[in-house]
Formats: C-alpha cells, structure tokens, sequence
C-alpha cells in the first residue's frame, strides 16, 4: 500500500476542498481519512464515501463513531497512533459498516508529522487483500496445488511408468527409423513425471524445521548463484538494513523463494541496462490477523527484490499467485505458487506492485524471539 500521509501538509485546514494534495488524494481508488482528536473525521477522499456509503460532508460531521462501532479495527487503531505517533498496518482484517456491510480489507495508519494531531487511514480492499487472504488460508493457490500434488502423484506416476515401460518394450521390435517415435514417448513421459515431482512438494503437510537464520546470508547465497547464472549481464545492487534481527525458517526452503524471485526479476529485466536490487528493512506495526480468531502476528521483517521490466501484465495481477499462470512460453507456472506456500508455511505474506520500470515483490516474515521460546 503507498502511504498518502506525505501528501499531509497541515490538516487543521482541511476543508475538502481546493489543493493538490487533497486533488492526489481524491484520485486514489483507495479509501483515504484524516482524523483527529476525538476520532473526528477531517477529511475523507470520494473512495471512502464509496467504502463507507456516505458522504464527506457526512463523515466529516458525524466522525468515526457513527460510521464504525466501538470495537472497530480502524477506531483501535487511529486511537493508537494518536497516543504513540507509530505508524501501524494491519493485514487480512474485516470491517462491518452500516451502510455497506462487511469488507475484507488491508489498514495502514500513519501520523501526520505537521500541525495538530492527526492520522491518516488507508483502506485498501479487493485485489491485494484477497490474494493475501488465498495465500494465507490455503483457499486458492496453495490449497488447489495441493489437492491437485496429491492426486497427480497416486493416479499419474504410475501409468506413466507402465507407458514407459511398454514403449521401451515396442522399441526392440521397430526398425531405427521408428524408433524415434518410441524415444518421443519415454521422454515425455519422463517429462510430465518430473513436473509431478516438483508438485509433490505442494503435498507435504508437516511442521517446518526451523531455526534462526540471517536473512542477509540466505540473500547472498542467492545472488551468488544467480550472478554466474541466469542473471549473468545484469546488475544486482543491495540495500540491506544491517540491524535486522534474525528470523526462524527453514533455510534451504528460503533460499528456494529467494531463487525464484530472483530469478523471475532476472527474466523480466531488460538485457541492456537491467537491475535487481535485493533489499531489506525493519518495519515496526506491520501485522497480520489470524482467520477464525482475534490474534494478530507482527511481520516486521521486509524482504524486497525489484526489477526495471516491464512490469506484470494486468490481467495477471489477480492471479498470480495461482498454479500454471505464467507468461513465460516453456514456464509451468508452478514458481509464484511455490513461493507462496512456502511463506504461508512460514507464517508470513507475499506482496507485489508492479508499473513500467518498477516491479517490486516483497516478503514479510516474523522475526525470531528467543523468548517466545523459553516460555
């Protein structure tokens, strides 16, 4: 999500009207509100009389008590950044309004830095929060390739191998000329076998083995192996965050997603004057809510890797992350899903945005806390 807080300038004045800032604001498709003390609504953007189904003239005068119930998200926390002056972004969260009903939604909640005290509230809806909510649940990608892993692999394997074997046997009995036909057979048998290997990963439902790990490490590893391979002739740059805590994962399976996103930027950068920079950072308030339940899960650590391709196509934005979409002519479109699950099973999200130029994926995880487990 962009943050608008730094088109704030002083909300005191907010009136509604008149600026460029506030013309910014109007254009984002994204709900946007300032609010001040006593939960008043300042300002609100035509995408939050949309979400909320009044208007800003309405929601200016009445405030967020009328809008939203006392134990609403948003209410907790524009109240907790008023007290602290923390930026907080809360993710996979539901919020009922009368007007509307209830929206499956990602929050951000930043402080505005001039004038009185006041925060300014992004909610942002469909696309991104309900990829991050098939990533996080299973519903989509990683619950479909799973059932489809665990089929494919008790009812394909086996008759291919049976096909195999018959070719082979017809092969003895052909003249060279036909057996070209047979060695067509084998090879694409063994080819579809492979495919099913790599989809069985998708089936293996057990904890995963984890320890603490720096990340900067795992991100070395993998640009060491994409330098003298597929992203031979690009540059690589690194914007690393030096005190970054470690975190608990599962070391071979991280430098599986960092590989695959690497090399997806790799592939989607220009050959002349291509880049990849290999970023991360430490971001305090980042958390997840867990479905079914009232926990919540910080993600502060932030792995990045951007490219300067063209950008993703938009009619594949929504789906991603799903098995076999892929725009590449010989991918399986196997790789986003892979990564996916993997994160899932981590414990965080994968984000993206995409423009001309600007392609960024990004994974949030949980940091490691020795306390947690002494406990």
């Amino acid at each position: 999500m962009s943050n608008p807080a730094a088109a704030v300038e002083h909300p005191a004045s907010i009136d509604g009207s008149g600026g460029d800032a506030w013309n910014y604001l109007n254009s984002l498709n994204d709900a946007v509100l300032v609010v001040g003390q006593n939960r008043q609504v300042n300002f609100a953007n035509m995408a939050a009389e949309q979400f909320f189904g009044v208007s800003a003239s309405y929601l200016r005068r009445t405030g967020l008590r009328q809008i939203l119930p006392e134990d609403s998200q948003v209410v907790a926390l524009v109240d907790q950044v008023l007290g602290t002056g923390v930026a907080v972004s809360e993710y996979g969260i539901t919020i009922e309004t009368p007007r509307v009903g209830a929206q499956f939604v990602n929050i951000q909640a930043s402080p505005v830095q001039d004038g009185p005290p006041a925060v300014i509230v992004t909610i942002h809806r469909q696309s991104i929060a309900r990829k991050i909510d098939r990533q996080l649940t299973h519903r989509n990608a990683a619950r479909s390739v799973t059932a489809m892993a665990s089929m494919l692999a008790h009812e394909i394997k086996n008759p291919l191998s049976g096909i195999r074997g018959a070719a082979q046997l017809i092969e003895q009995d052909l003249p060279a000329e036909g057996r070209n036909l047979t060695q067509l057979i084998c090879d694409e048998a063994d080819r579809i076998v492979a495919l099913v290997d790599r989809m069985e990963v998708f089936s293996d439902g057990r904890p995963v083995d984890v320890a603490p790990l720096n990340i900067h490490e795992v991100l070395e590893h993998v640009r060491r192996i994409g330098e003298h391979g597929f992203a031979a002739g690009l540059r690589i740059r690194e914007e690393y965050d030096p005190s970054l805590p470690p975190v608990l994962a599962n070391r071979d399976q991280l430098v599986q997603v960092f590989l695959n996103l690497l090399k997806n930027a790799a592939e989607a950068a220009p050959r002349t004057g291509g880049e990849i920079v290999l970023s991360t950072a430490y971001r305090q308030g980042v958390r997840l809510a867990i479905p079914a339940s009232d926990s919540r899960v910080q993600l502060p650590l932030i792995v990045s890797i951007r490219d300067n391709g063209d950008g993703v196509p938009d009619d594949l934005r929504a789906h991603l992350f799903d098995p076999f979409v892929t725009t590449k002519p010989a991918g399986s479109g196997l790789g986003l899903a892979l990564v996916a699950k993997i994160i899932n099973d981590h414990g965080g999200i994968v984000e993206f945005s995409s423009e001309p130029r600007n392609t960024v994926f990004s994974v949030l995880l949980p940091r490691h806390l020795p306390e947690a487990r002494q406990t």
